[in-house]
């Protein structure tokens, strides 16, 4: 089976990415037999209250005095030096540029800005964090606050605004985010409990004509890409979510295998969207 292009990759050129290195990843693309691979790096305006221990150390100084981590900008023009050196060193890799958009909703200028200082290829948009009260959380604080299955309703009721609010970005990333840290004592995760919700935001993703990401950090539970697909999806990608080159198309067999069972098909080439076949 040839492997999908992975669509999403971090690199030493993400804040959070500790362990990165775009050519390393480069070399390990190349060893498995990966023929294409999109550098999203991310780009986060959002400050958000963070509990130190959720953090490498490395990581702890970005949280400031008041609680609130402010994530630091993006190296523009050094990422894109680094991807031209790469795709010189590695001819026979397709290396696309992009970048994952943290709420681009609510950082329409500061991501325009960005936008002009150079040009991506793909463009991912996410969701990290939600509001509580005056200030911005992540999952693993928000589910120590509220009740699990609010956090979740209300994670996937905020989508359809972003997709609504933004227009600049191609690919819905990981709409499965905050199931990374489904405390256990909530019992086990039932998609199923969150259906309509789920579909409210894949039928706004597919009327805007943009594509579902199959995020393999944690397996997509299969109902979410059969529910794509009868709300009208046309397109997926795969990304693995990597943060180190060990983690580049991690789980892509199995997840590309599921994908193919509920409807969708690869493209002529490795690097394209995969399409719904009926």
């Amino acid at each position: 089976m040839v492997l999908p292009a992975d669509n999403h990759v971090h690199s030493e050129w993400s804040w959070d990415a500790l362990n990165g290195s775009m050519e390393q990843t480069c070399a390990r693309a190349v060893e498995i037999g990966l023929s294409a691979l999109a550098f999203t790096e991310h780009v986060d305006h959002t400050k958000w209250t963070a509990t130190a221990d959720d953090f490498d150390e490395d990581l702890r100084p970005l949280i400031g005095p008041d609680g609130l981590l402010t994530p630091p900008v993006m190296d523009v023009d050094g990422y894109l030096e680094c991807i031209q050196r790469c795709r010189e060193k590695f001819p026979s890799l397709r290396i696309i540029s992009g970048m994952e958009l943290g709420e681009p909703h609510r950082h329409e200028a500061a991501i325009s800005k960005l936008l002009h200082a150079g040009s991506f290829d793909r463009l991912l948009g996410s969701l990290h964090c939600l509001p509580d009260g005056d200030r911005f959380l992540e999952p693993p604080d928000l589910f120590r606050k509220r009740p699990a299955a609010e956090v979740v309703r209300d994670y996937l009721t905020e989508l359809p605004r972003l997709i609504a609010g933004s227009d600049v970005f191609a690919v819905l990333a990981h709409i499965d985010y905050p199931f990374r840290y489904w405390p256990a004592d909530a019992g086990p995760f039932d998609p199923t409990a969150f259906e309509d919700e789920f579909r409210e935001a894949l039928r706004a993703l597919a009327r805007s004509g943009r594509a579902l990401e199959v995020n393999t950090n944690l397996p997509l539970d299969p109902r979410v890409v059969r529910w794509w697909h009868e709300e009208g999806g046309e397109a997926i990608t795969f990304g693995s979510d990597a943060h180190d080159p060990t983690g580049l198309a991690r789980g892509f067999r199995e997840a590309a295998a599921m994908v193919e069972a509920n409807g969708f098909r690869p493209g002529r080439h490795p690097f394209d969207f995969w399409a719904r076949s009926g």
